[in-house]
C-alpha cells in the first residue's frame, strides 16, 4: 500500500490487488498511513490455485483493475 501511496503522491494512478482475506488488514492499513487506495479483491485463497485458476483470477479482476486506475473513485471488486 505504500508504494500505491508513493505512486499517487508522484500522480502516477496506482491500485492494488489483494485477496479477499485482507480486506479488514487493508482498511486498517489505509486509515494508519491516511490513505484511501483504489483496490480490487479477489477469491481467497490463492496459494494453492492452479496456473489456469490464477489466470481465471485474473480475467475476472482485470475490468476492476482498470475502472480503479483509469477511475481513482472505482474501488473494491
Amino acid at each position: 500500500m505504500h508504494d500505491i501511496a508513493d505512486l499517487e503522491e508522484r500522480g502516477v494512478p496506482g491500485v492494488f490487488v489483494a485477496s479477499t482475506e485482507f480486506v479488514a488488514a487493508a482498511a486498517a492499513q489505509a486509515r494508519a498511513i491516511g490513505f484511501d487506495p483504489a483496490a480490487v479483491f479477489v477469491a481467497h485463497p490463492i496459494q494453492d490455485r492452479t496456473d489456469d485458476e490464477m489466470a481465471a483470477l485474473a480475467d475476472g479482476a482485470v475490468d476492476a483493475v482498470v475502472a480503479a486506475v483509469t477511475d481513482q473513485s472505482q474501488a473494491s471488486s
